[in-house]
């Protein structure tokens, strides 16, 4: 407060994540943190031009820009000769986040020099992020006005969608799509021959066999690891790494360039990486190295390879994977668009999505391959609910039957409850099941692939050791197909072949573990029967607000708030369900928005957090966000007794 009494103004902050990072959950950590310590907040969200927090920047105080996805120098190249153009009023620029496909040490320097004033390359606290803050305006007067004014710069863009439908792609509509993006980039010609592509797919190691024979019990659960770099000739060092030590599925992490359907940028560095020696990319750039390189690749390898990323437009990167040997794709309509972009609406990515599972199911049915469609369903990966997981899941799974496709692999992160995660598991492939039974699809091969912890890694090397193998007891306990390896150096750095190499080893070791122990099966029961209640109630209310289609109902759903991801950087997502762990760990819902449970339900998870936040002393609902903040961050700062937190 001022001397005569009146309210002192704020400090406006101008926030938001720069380039392809789709990162979300820190800036929305911190977005809460910064307005409940009274700063006005302009928040810009994710993926933006550097051009863009230059113009909003005169309005602001300090502007904070995130980068996650170690291409900070590529996304700030042009920072000093903006900010020498820029006129009066200039604010405070912070930087943070993974700058550099490296660890980041001493980087500080360099955007230092750029012009920033405070720079994190290291995982750093809200709380401490708070306190520098403070230090630093201390001295400055508040402009008037930005939050405001921001308001007007930023109209919403969120607009009405087309009419989108379930039915089966015409054969005039696919082809007339499949020269168009087969036409985006120049390796795309050689993917065009679907026989020529069949003929060397079919000699191809399938990833849908091999899952088969973990159903049907004839091998222990899949492991594999994630890994991409700029080079064939060391991609082909890490796969056969890999293979060596017990990797027997494989994939391709596509580069932040080749997802944001930028392959200029993914080819010129790959030039740069040939020139100095190191990978300037922090995956796989499929598409630029083409069906003949990938050819090249799986020749040296004899596990089924997959091709993984978070591609806007993934049309061509699954004609060329395709083509070049690979037997899964991973990506849906909702799980690569909700938790990944900001403003994409659900309708073309609908659209974009059917393509790809026209495109598999046409090599089923002109060539008799069943290849693998993967969705990604761990979401934003940070306190996610069962129940949503498997709601998107099952969506995207029936709209892939419908364009042709035969076997689906189902993903979910794990959450550190065992009992809820192995639940979330099992009833993942059950109901899924069931609902493509109902629907008459009764020949489609399920398969559930389970992630390793996908948030906010611990900082120490044995915390994260017992992390990776605990989690790999889970997995095998919850009867999924596949386990998705973590390293122990998530929180440090990109992983480097020796860690993924450490990881499958502890993975290894941590399935076998799980035949010589016992799970409380009552308790999974238990929590199966809550997940179903919660999946039904959410998957009809969407069903029905599409009167039917599942594509309307998705896009009706969403606008809704039927259907509501945590930590989304979407527009197109409500945002406005809120979660939390209750007192053993399990995720409950804080606030559960608009999504169409029934009163049961909500009565249970409100008694779950409210006997959270009487333990913990905080006894107004206004002070939920604090169990919020705490959970993000309890991991990383090791603020816990062991791995799992229960179970």
């Amino acid at each position: 407060m001022h001397e005569n009494g009146t309210k002192k103004p704020a400090h406006t902050i101008l926030l938001g994540g720069i380039g392809g990072d789709s990162h979300s959950v820190g800036l929305t950590v911190l977005r809460q943190a910064l307005i409940t310590n009274g700063y006005q907040v302009c928040y810009l969200g994710t993926q933006n031009r550097l051009e863009e927090f230059f113009q909003m920047a005169p309005l602001s105080d300090v502007v904070m820009i995130s980068s996650m996805d170690g291409h900070g120098n590529y996304y700030l190249h042009g920072f000093p000769e903006f900010l020498r153009q820029s006129n009066g009023g200039k604010p405070l620029w912070y930087l943070g986040g993974n700058l550099d496909l490296r660890d980041g040490v001493g980087y500080e320097k360099h955007f230092l020099e750029m012009g920033f004033k405070r720079v994190f390359v290291k995982f750093i606290d809200v709380n401490t992020v708070l306190q520098i803050l403070e230090r630093d305006l201390a001295e400055t007067e508040p402009k008037r006005g930005g939050a405001a004014l921001f308001d007007t710069a930023r109209p919403d863009t969120l607009r009405l969608s087309a009419p989108v439908s379930d039915d089966l792609l015409e054969p005039d509509v696919f082809e007339r799509i499949r020269l168009d993006a087969l036409a985006r980039w120049k390796t795309g010609v050689l993917a065009k021959d679907l026989e020529n592509n069949a003929e060397f797919l079919v000699r191809q190691a399938s990833l849908n066999e091999v899952q088969n024979g973990v159903q049907a019990g004839r091998l222990p659960i899949l492991i594999q690891p994630r890994s991409g770099v700029a080079l064939v000739p060391e991609q082909i060092k890490l796969f056969k790494a890999f293979e060596s030590v017990g990797a027997n599925v494989l994939s391709y992490q596509v580069d932040s360039l080749t997802r944001n359907n930028n392959y200029a940028g993914a080819e010129e560095a790959i030039r740069e990486s040939r020139a100095s020696g190191l990978s300037t990319l922090n995956g796989f750039p499929v598409i630029n190295h083409g069906v003949p390189c990938l050819r090249r690749i799986i020749s040296e390898v004899r596990v089924p390879l997959q091709t993984r990323h978070s591609t806007r437009d993934p049309r061509l990167l699954a004609e060329i994977s395709y083509a070049g040997g690979v037997t899964s794709f991973e990506g849906g309509a909702i799980c690569y668009n909700i938790p990944y972009y900001k403003d994409y609406p659900l309708d073309e990515s609908i659209r974009s999505w059917q393509y790809v599972d026209r495109l598999t199911g046409v090599y089923y049915e002109r060539f008799g391959i069943k290849l693998d469609r993967e969705f990604f369903g761990t979401l934003t990966a940070t306190l996610i609910p069962p129940s949503l997981a498997i709601v998107v899941n099952i969506l995207q799974t029936v709209l892939a039957v419908r364009q042709g496709v035969k076997c689906v692999s189902l993903g979910y992160a794990e959450q550190g409850h065992r009992i809820q995660d192995i639940a979330a598991i099992r009833m993942l492939r059950r109901m899924t099941t069931e609902t493509l039974n109902n629907l008459g699809y009764k020949d489609v091969d399920v398969h559930t692939v389970f992630h390793q912890y996908m948030a906010a890694f611990p900082e120490t090397i044995e915390r994260a050791e017992e992390l990776i193998y605990e989690s790999a007891i889970t997995a095998a306990f919850s009867g999924a197909t596949r386990v998705i390896v973590k390293t122990s150096a998530e929180a440090i750095k990109i992983p480097l072949l020796e860690d993924n190499v450490h990881a499958i080893a502890l993975v290894r070791q941590g399935a076998k573990a799980a035949a010589r122990q016992l799970i409380a099966e009552a308790e999974v029961e238990e929590e199966c029967a809550i997940i179903r209640q919660e999946v039904r109630a959410i998957l009809d209310s969407v069903i029905l607000s599409g009167h039917g289609s599942f594509s309307e109902g998705i896009v009706r759903g969403f606008r809704k708030g039927f259907i509501d991801i945590p930590f989304s950087p979407s527009i197109h997502n409500r945002g406005e369900v809120l979660t939390a762990r209750d007192v053993e760990g399990a995720v409950r819902f804080v606030s559960p928005g608009k999504l169409q449970l029934d009163r049961e339900t909500l009565d249970f998870h409100r008694e779950k957090i409210n006997e959270r936040r009487r333990v913990e002393g905080l006894l107004s609902e206004r002070q939920n966000y604090v169990l919020v903040e705490q959970d993000v961050m309890r991991i990383p700062r090791g603020q816990y007794d062991r791995w799992p937190l229960h179970g």
